[in-house]
């Protein structure tokens, strides 16, 4: 079993957000001195650094430790997907993607009957393309509500707080690509 590069990948995760070692740094409390360090090898993180790091870079914490060997790795079976978070066993955000490692997310998001993707309005410094695939839902997207149905699609811009929500008694299945990744 090959290594794992924490170092190359929290690398390419700040390349692929676009910070210098300086901005990432700053971002996540810790020194450039140490973060660089850290991206050449040379330092081994704490837990809690890492923590900060991928809070900082809006990446969860395990896709530092996934390392890709070969082309089949490019490859994400269904049944095999990577659940990014869930409020319920029902609820889920599914990663279409092998990685987190590129300038794009890919993302389904299984909403239950009557069931929201989160209580509060959350926006995020992605750029999403969001297209209903199953369904019908409710976008709140800061002050408006806009009801999309099944092959509807629509571009959130960066930062602006939004939610779904699914009134009806069916799941409702949301594709979308978010760029630069943040989940």
């Amino acid at each position: 079993m090959k290594e794992v590069e924490i170092s190359k990948n929290i690398r390419a995760f700040r390349k692929a957000r676009r910070f210098t070692i300086s901005e990432l740094a700053s971002r996540a409390g810790v020194t450039p001195s140490l973060l660089s360090q850290i991206e050449k090898g040379t330092a081994n993180p704490s837990l809690n650094t890492l923590k900060k790091i991928s809070y900082a870079l809006e990446a969860p914490l395990f896709s530092f430790f996934i390392n890709n060997e070969d082309n089949e790795n490019l490859v994400v079976r269904n049944g095999n997907r990577n659940k990014l978070s869930s409020k319920s066993d029902d609820f889920s955000y599914e990663l279409l993607l092998p990685d987190m490692k590129g300038s794009i997310e890919f993302i389904l998001m299984k909403i239950p009957p009557v069931n929201n993707s989160a209580k509060e309005m959350k926006a995020h410094i992605g750029e999403e393309v969001c297209f209903v695939e199953k369904g019908s839902a409710v976008l709140h997207l800061r002050d408006s509500i806009i009801e999309l149905g099944e092959g509807d699609s629509v571009k959130i811009p960066a930062k602006l707080e939004h939610r779904w929500e699914n009134v009806t008694s069916e799941e409702v299945e949301v594709l979308f690509a978010v760029t630069p990744p943040c989940f």
